[in-house]
């Protein structure tokens, strides 16, 4: 006994159009067992287009941008910090330091837990590294008023200032660009593939209810044509609403909108971080005289 494909397709649609038609009707063209296939509008194409360009935008976007919501993104990856590393913040570090006057009391700063644990970003590593290298000089006999241990005091401040600064932009762009270029994604461009899917449905119901008409009987002509003529109508009535709701999604200024809320999120960062980097070269650079005129003080009375 044979088995013909399309006659199993044809019974299948007799018995659950409309969606059976379509489901025929796409089983064929992926054939290739068809011949007449309805054209779409040649703007409707274009906007087809131009709606999947703007999709990858804002994929391409937020594949990177996703990332400022994740802590760590810049934190070195092969660092080795222990818990009481991240205990305390910079500040509280800094802050117990100055008051300490041995070397277990310097260490006993770093380790003992403080009001809050300190973010895992680059600059905040930056910091406590330098802090790590304060508590090293002051173990080892450093004065006070050492210069290298001065300046990497004041560096890890900086770089603990520069670090809540990377972390006040990345809230920004979470809460600003990327949850507002999810909701695009969500709603506008979600919006315009439900209404694309209506016209491919339409679409394929017109050319199944014409394809039917061409093999009715001519007791079933009038009633195909009848058919074929709501199924037109149905066809440009989904196009035309399509159309509009692409247009809609690609005219909308929102993007743009998202786009200035990163670029400034972005700049206030950067801001921040050159000032704080400007002011705090004069004062490493003035330690770093300091020094030098000491270190030459120490090799001319050792000449003399």
């Amino acid at each position: 006994m044979s088995f013909n494909f399309n006659d199993s397709l044809n019974s299948l649609s007799t018995t659950f159009s409309p969606w059976a038609k379509r489901t025929q009707r796409m089983v064929q063209e992926k054939l290739g067992n068809v011949e007449d296939v309805t054209e779409l509008p040649q703007e409707y194409l274009e906007l087809e287009a131009r709606v999947d360009a703007l999709k990858i935008v804002h994929q391409k976007l937020l594949a990177v941008t996703s990332n400022y919501e994740n802590e760590g993104y810049d934190y070195p990856p092969n660092l080795r910090e222990s818990l009481s590393d991240l205990s305390k913040t910079i500040t509280e570090k800094v802050q117990g330091l100055s008051q300490v006057s041995s070397a277990a009391e310097a260490q006993s700063v770093l380790t003992t837990p403080g009001s809050k644990k300190d973010p895992k970003t680059m600059n905040h590593a930056l910091g406590r590294a330098a802090l790590g290298g304060v508590a090293a000089l002051k173990e080892a006999g450093a004065d006070s008023d050492d210069p290298l241990s001065e300046s990497l005091q004041k560096y890890a401040i900086a770089e603990e200032k520069i670090g809540e600064g990377r972390l006040s932009q990345d809230t920004l762009i979470a809460n600003k660009f990327n949850a507002a270029f999810h909701t695009t994604l969500n709603t506008s461009l979600q919006f315009a593939a439900k209404a694309r899917a209506n016209v491919r449905n339409a679409r394929l119901t017109l050319d199944a209810v014409k394809a039917s008409a061409k093999a009715a009987k001519p007791e079933q002509q009038g009633a195909a044509r009848a058919e074929v003529e709501q199924a037109e109508d149905e066809f440009v009535a989904a196009t035309e609403e399509a159309v509009g709701v692409m247009k809609n999604a690609l005219d909308t200024p929102e993007p743009l909108r998202n786009l200035v809320e990163l670029v400034s999120a972005q700049l206030a960062y950067h801001k921040l971080a050159y000032e704080t980097l400007k002011d705090l070269l004069p004062e490493v650079e003035e330690l770093q005289t300091t020094q030098e005129t000491k270190y030459r003080e120490s090799r001319e009375a050792a000449i003399n």
